[in-house]
């Protein structure tokens, strides 16, 4: 069977894409998923990750490839049929490569922060999804607690007939500091609420991708 693939787009830099493909290969990993990552980030701040990921849990098999946008294709036909999921952290303000990255997706999601700015700043990377006639689901990141922002940020996606996600994420340093170590929030057990959060984000995709349930 060939694989599904999630495309995190967000044209707007910050919005914590990296670290959200990297905590999602985790729990995927851990519900049984064969899971590949694609970089094509010119920072290559996932790759980093990964390297780290191999020295100290040697036993992953989260799989990386490093490319440029324009060999994408061919780098998704070689691995599809070698997994179940294939996640593509695009690049900011790079358009031709992040068009490359939403073409090739079965589902686009869109990290954004609870701001006006950040709101506003993400319709370029809608757009382009609307103009690849791509599922889009927004996600909002890095939420503070008790913020009437995030539920009026909400609301006015809603109005524009834009998918959001029912999970939200937290602002928790847990999601930064497990990486450090090549890891992720779902597999330390150390901040109970974020490995929840990952968690039910992975549910909310998989029943988008219409992929069903794994184990936990």
């Amino acid at each position: 069977m060939s694989a599904h693939i999630l495309t995190v787009a967000q044209q707007k830099g910050g919005a914590g894409k990296t670290t959200l493909v990297a905590q999602l290969a985790v729990a995927l990993e851990r519900q049984g998923r064969r899971v590949a990552l694609i970089d094509i980030d010119p920072q290559a701040s996932l790759a980093a990750w990964v390297a780290r990921r191999r020295a100290t849990r040697p036993d992953s098999r989260v799989h990386l490839a490093e490319v440029s946008g324009w060999r994408l294709g061919n780098e998704l036909a070689r691995i599809k049929p070698d997994f179940d999921l294939i996640l593509i952290d695009s690049p900011p303000h790079a358009e031709t490569d992040a068009r490359a990255a939403i073409r090739a997706a079965d589902l686009v999601l869109v990290p954004i922060q609870p701001s006006p700015m950040d709101l506003w700043a993400t319709r370029p990377t809608l757009d382009l999804a609307r103009g690849e006639a791509r599922p889009v689901l927004v996600l909002l990141n890095r939420v503070p607690p008790r913020s009437k922002l995030t539920t009026q940020v909400r609301g006015m996606l809603a109005d524009q007939g834009i998918a959001v996600a029912a999970t939200q994420i937290g602002n928790r340093t847990a999601f930064a500091a497990t990486l450090l170590d090549g890891l992720g929030v779902a597999e330390t057990g150390g901040n109970r609420s974020a490995a929840a959060e990952i968690r039910a984000l992975t549910n909310d995709i998989a029943k988008r991708l219409n992929i069903g349930a794994a184990a936990a």
